[in-house]
């Protein structure tokens, strides 16, 4: 009988096979670490009711196909850890590259180092290349001292994994992260949290003046000193 082959795209327990979604008419049945033989398919369904459990069929490739005694919410459980687990095991796949020169000033060259402390303590790879313009191949020695500083400021970080090789006109070195263990912290993480002053406090919408620095509170509609409020003789000039 031929199978359907799952697509591209879709998850394994998608296409997980379980009691009556299983086609084949024989199946070698596991029982935790024992294993009953090749029996026919209505024998392993009625042996699963038996025990209280499912029937799961895990190498659908087998011939015949192995399946498995167990509760299904257990089973995908107990499966979903492994593959937890083992993504916590693998090495760094996403490689960053950061680009030097043999003239990098020195504040451009402490920038490109803590971009590639925060990949490193994200587990990830980083590629060093340096690269030679026009004349600058004649002076080797100062690419490699590039190199040497680079990799002295992210020693506690990640280590390299070859020693700094000149290929064309270049130079490349290729950094893995150190484990989380031996790895010091990104000091670039949490710099400035907590360290900014508070705000000030937003400005009032009141555009009252401000009161005289004598201490004396003007009063509203106050009269002047004169007495008059509109002084008919205030723009009278004396000849």
């Amino acid at each position: 009988m031929s199978r359907p082959f799952p697509s591209r795209h879709s998850s394994s327990d998608s296409f997980l096979r379980v009691n009556g979604k299983i086609r084949a008419r024989e199946v070698r049945v596991v029982m935790g670490e024992k294993q009953l033989g090749v029996i026919s398919l209505n024998e392993a369904l009625s042996l699963a009711r038996q025990q209280g459990v499912d029937l799961v069929e895990i190498a659908p490739n087998a011939v015949p196909p192995v399946c498995r005694l167990v509760e299904i919410g257990k089973f995908r459980y107990e499966k979903a850890k492994k593959e937890k687990d083992s993504k916590k095991h693998q090495h760094a796949s996403t490689v960053k590259e950061v680009q030097l020169s043999p003239r990098i000033d020195p504040h451009d060259l402490g920038i490109k180092t803590q971009h590639a402390i925060g990949f490193l303590c994200e587990d990830m790879k980083v590629k060093v290349a340096l690269k030679f313009r026009g004349r600058e191949m004649a002076h080797q020695e100062f690419g490699f001292e590039v190199i040497k500083k680079f990799l002295e400021s992210i020693a506690p970080f990640g280590h390299p994994d070859f020693q700094p090789k000149l290929i064309g006109r270049g130079i490349n070195v290729m950094i893995s992260p150190l484990p989380r263990a031996k790895r010091a912290k990104n000091p670039y993480a949490e710099e400035g949290d907590g360290d900014r002053a508070p705000a000030p406090p937003a400005a009032a919408n009141n555009h009252s003046p401000a009161p005289p620095k004598t201490g004396k509170v003007p009063i509203a509609n106050e009269p002047p000193a004169d007495g008059f409020v509109n002084n008919p003789f205030d723009k009278l000039e004396v000849k």
